[in-house]
């Protein structure tokens, strides 16, 4: 994919193709070390992808060799120390923790990671929802060994995915591990060859994008609310929710092209 010389502080490119949108980190002079500037780009990237009604799935990738080696923080520490967000009000967060003030994403987003995935890398690609792996990643949360302590999701992902033993091996040790181990723990779902892992993310993106978008987003939220509210407050809702997504033209598109035993064309209505 070319790429344009990013500025110092790098940036978020942005990219549409078909329904999909590429979102790529690009600082990899600095290996993706994340900036204010950053920060405030992929939130506005995120909130593109829910706000426009012709895009259906994101994939989130990094330029150059390494996904990102977390923070910038000697940029960031100012922020930190004030306890101060980095995106603004009402955008869609990047890390997908209901903050008050700030929206959840509610569109899927399937994520690339290549060599070093640090920090806040790992914690962007268990916010999302689909994560392809480079067989060379080297993951970390190394955040023990800096004084201060994962706040962007992992204590609460990790343990979910892995187990809170399997968990704190990793958050209490800030140790490295590989792509195989990160799949073991159900951290990211495949793992390709190192080149590989967009061309993956963009066919599983393509593949969710090809079905009907108001199920596609409906499925989503259930599951999570399913991890983070618990099974029966996930299954309160599904009587409304299947009757509202029956009554859809999209439903009506489903059953019809199964009769006529074609491939089915949504709208997202």
């Amino acid at each position: 994919m070319e790429n344009a010389m990013p500025p110092a502080e790098g940036t978020i490119t942005t990219e549409r193709r078909g329904a999909l949108l590429l979102v790529g980190i690009n600082r990899p002079a600095k290996r993706n070390g994340f900036t204010p500037r950053m920060f405030r780009e992929l939130a506005q990237a995120y909130t593109l992808l829910d706000d426009d009604p012709a895009l259906r799935v994101g994939v989130l990738f990094a330029h150059g060799d390494h996904f990102t080696a977390g923070l910038d923080l000697p940029t960031i520490a100012p922020s930190m120390q004030k306890g101060e967000k980095l995106w603004p009000q009402d955008a869609v967060e990047p890390l997908n923790l209901g903050t008050p003030g700030y929206r959840r994403r509610t569109k899927p987003m399937v994520v690339a990671v290549q060599g070093i995935t640090f920090t806040l890398g790992i914690e962007l690609m268990l916010a999302a929802d689909i994560v392809v792996a480079a067989d060379d990643c080297r993951f970390s949360q190394l955040e023990v060994q800096r004084g201060i302590m994962a706040t962007g999701g992992a204590t609460l992902r990790m343990a979910e995915r892995a187990g809170l033993g399997n968990a704190l091996l990793h958050l209490l040790t800030g140790d490295e591990f590989g792509s195989a181990e990160a799949l073991r723990l159900n951290f990211v779902q495949k793992v390709v060859p190192k080149g590989r892992q967009l061309d993956e993310a963009i066919r599983i993106a393509e593949s969710v994008a090809a079905q009907a978008p108001l199920a596609v987003v409906a499925t989503r939220l259930n599951a999570l609310k399913a991890v983070e509210r618990g099974p029966l407050e996930a299954m309160a809702e599904f009587v409304s929710v299947q009757q509202r997504l029956s009554r859809t033209e999209d439903a009506a598109e489903g059953l019809k092209s199964f009769v006529e035993k074609r491939p089915s064309r949504f709208s997202g209505r």
